[in-house]
């Protein structure tokens, strides 16, 4: 992984174009953020959750910092499409919340939109990490041809898993 702008990493420091090892930053990241996110999603949709001040103060503060890491670790063209790309994404970010809710007996329309936003970023976020994951897992970042069939294989692989739960 290219580094996008100057980091320190377990002390040590690395400069804009070093390449760093994603060993680190994937699971790192990828643990980091379902701890915040799925404690986000719990505040959001649990039954005696906290207000809603709260709930923004919490998730909004986290996002913002994981965006500026972002920016750091794959540049601002990538997060730029992050956010593109969950314009698009509306059917998967719908059809898997709404699919986690109904295993719970709920359903989106049973809580205000604005409830909504917290979790919807953290997927956004995440599906993100996946993509860039993906892409270096199948070393496919600096290959025009594999990234484009990486990146198929992954939307059609997020279509498949959207409609049948969309569908559940």
């Amino acid at each position: 992984m290219k580094i996008h702008k100057d980091v320190t990493i377990n002390g040590k420091k690395h400069k804009k174009g070093d390449h760093v090892s994603g060993l680190f930053i994937y699971p790192f990241f990828m643990f980091h953020m379902a701890m915040f996110g799925g404690s986000g999603f719990f505040m959001a949709y649990g039954s005696a959750g906290p207000p809603s001040g709260f709930l923004f103060m919490h998730g909004g503060i986290a996002i913002v910092v994981y965006v500026m890491f972002y920016r750091v670790f794959f540049g601002v063209d990538q997060v730029k499409w992050m956010f593109i790309n969950a314009g698009l994404g509306i059917l998967g970010i719908v059809s898997q919340i709404g699919w986690i809710l109904s295993l719970t007996g709920r359903q989106l329309s049973d809580y205000p939109w604005y409830v909504h936003i917290i979790p919807f970023i953290y997927f956004i976020l995440y599906t993100f990490l996946l993509r860039q994951a993906f892409l270096d897992l199948f070393r496919a970042r600096d290959n025009g041809r594999r990234q484009r069939r990486v990146e198929n294989v992954y939307v059609g692989l997020s279509l498949l898993i959207y409609l049948l739960t969309l569908a559940a």
